[in-house]
């Protein structure tokens, strides 16, 4: 058929449409085989991507955490010195106090600022410990990283080569499939695209098998297999809503 040009559909034989639906479907069924032979390695990579993208996150919470503490640390033997200094201070005063008030009150100074010492002290273990686990957790992540990079690396490889060793055959398949589906009546691939959506395996289009349908395996009465069979009409199983068509149609397209 020539592209643009209008076609009625009324002046097609329903046989040559059944034909039509069963070679799209076939062309349709070879680019699913196509998408199930790369499997889940989409679904991996893009798995091994945000688990890198978490560990990247939480490296380097790690490490400002890490940071942190070692600034608290810093901050803390700043007031050890100013407490040093303050307790120095607090001492020569005493030499020259007038009354034992004055001298018990630099006395509590002096007491304070030690018990500020022992305190900073304290902080500072505390936050040593801190900050070596943090740093310790960081590089245990920075290890992850890099295995989990080394995977992600790995399954894109792999993911790249089977997609490079079918693309070329996808591409092609994906132009038939929608050179034929310029072809199709419109309500018709309309039906077609909705009953494929809605079917795991991707089948609208089946064919009679023993009887039965070809999709859901569903005995079908004899009647409604002559009428099939005479391709007369479109006939669609009553259970699944696929589109049956007979062994024989079936042989004539494969």
């Amino acid at each position: 058929m020539t592209k643009g040009k209008t076609v009625d559909f009324n002046e097609v034989s329903v046989e040559s449409k059944l034909k039509l639906l069963y070679e799209l479907q076939s062309i349709d069924s070879k680019i699913d085989g196509i998408i199930t032979l790369r499997g889940e390695l989409p679904l991996e990579v893009k798995d091994l991507e945000d688990e890198a993208v978490d560990l990247e996150v939480r490296m380097a919470n790690n490490e400002a955490e890490a940071h942190e503490m070692e600034s608290m640390v810093a901050k803390k033997k700043n007031d050890i010195e100013e407490s040093k200094t303050l307790i120095k201070k607090y001492k020569e005063q005493q030499n020259s106090v007038r009354n034992n008030r004055e001298f018990d009150s630099l006395s509590k100074e002096v007491e304070f600022q030690t018990l500020e010492i022992e305190l900073s002290e304290k902080r500072i273990k505390e936050f040593t410990f801190q900050a070596k686990e943090k740093k310790r957790l960081a590089e245990e992540t920075a290890q992850l990283l890099a295995d989990k990079k080394i995977a992600l690396e790995a399954k894109r490889q792999e993911l790249c080569e089977i997609t490079n060793e079918t693309q070329k055959e996808e591409d092609e398949l994906r132009a038939e499939s929608d050179a034929c589906k310029e072809k199709v009546e419109p309500r018709l691939l309309q039906a077609y695209e909705r009953t494929r959506s809605n079917a795991n395996n991707g089948l609208a289009v089946v064919m009679v098998n023993r009887d039965a349908c070809g999709g859901c395996f569903n005995k079908i009465p004899p009647q409604r297999q002559v009428d099939i069979k005479l391709s007369k009409k479109i006939i669609v199983c009553e259970y699944c809503g696929r589109i049956l068509v007979s062994p024989e149609l079936a042989a004539q397209e494969a």
